[in-house]
């Protein structure tokens, strides 16, 4: 289900997280190709709640300090464990790529925490960011955490759209691929979801929710790489949460 009033919310926050300055009423209603009077009633709507103001007069709307406070509010509340954010920042540093740390949300890997490569060719990924749990190694590092029947449900939830010659297509290659990177001792992936994309990932467990740790980038620069990058993983892994979770994968 997609509401379009909703996203549209976010859509402007988004929008002015890339802009960085106020703006009006018609240059947000031009950036997103909105009708003036639609953009007029969103803008005023959020104004009236105290999340848009005009710091000159009719200068423009810029976003106001009440969405950092309720974001702060929500991650105080509900935090990530540190020795995870600790983890991901280790990684990216010794891979020199992009590394996220995820979790489940319905039938995709939702990414909590990204660092970015410093690569000017990179995996571009931001927090927020999903991608399908079936066709991706950071999906497989959390689908196999799970009891097989809470996993037989996330299957049919699933569409199965073909992305690539090597999605996995069915629940049976879904669990090959969940078998394999538990022999392997982690999981990885080939352009499944995105074209020309590695990744390697591997499951955290010892929270109270699934998380899994990704390293991905171009192919040329990691395919062949995956299991060094792997072996790092799963060192940096061992000395944040204990060695005995660096033999689960």
């Amino acid at each position: 289900m997609h509401v379009r009033q909703a996203a549209n919310v976010f859509d402007l926050m988004e929008f002015f997280e890339r802009r960085r300055a106020p703006a009006t009423l018609a240059e947000i209603a031009d950036a997103l190709g909105w009708p003036r009077s639609s953009t007029f009633n969103l803008v005023g709507t959020i104004v009236e709640k105290g999340y848009l103001y005009e710091p000159r007069p009719r200068a423009g709307y810029y976003p106001t300090p009440r969405w950092l406070s309720l974001a702060q509010a929500l991650a105080e509340s509900e935090p990530l464990p540190e020795a995870a954010l600790a983890l991901v920042r280790e990684i990216a540093a010794q891979t020199g790529e992009t590394t996220a740390l995820a979790t489940i949300s319905g039938v995709h890997a939702l990414f909590l925490e990204v660092v970015e490569s410093p690569h000017s060719v990179r995996y571009h990924a931001r927090t927020g960011d999903r991608v399908p749990i079936h066709a991706s190694s950071v999906g497989r590092a959390l689908l196999v955490q799970l009891p097989e029947a809470q996993r037989t449900a996330i299957y049919r939830r699933i569409a199965f759209e073909r992305f690539s010659d090597t999605t996995p297509m069915s629940p049976g290659s879904i669990e090959r691929e969940l078998s394999a990177g538990t022999e392997r001792g982690f999981h990885q992936s080939s352009s499944e979801y995105i074209p020309d994309l590695a990744g390697v990932s591997l499951p955290l467990p010892g929270s109270s929710r699934q998380l899994s740790v990704v390293v991905a980038g171009p192919t040329s620069r990691c395919l062949e790489i995956r299991p060094a990058t792997a072996a790092i993983m799963i060192r940096a892994r061992g000395r944040h949460f204990g060695t005995a979770l660096g033999q689960t994968a």
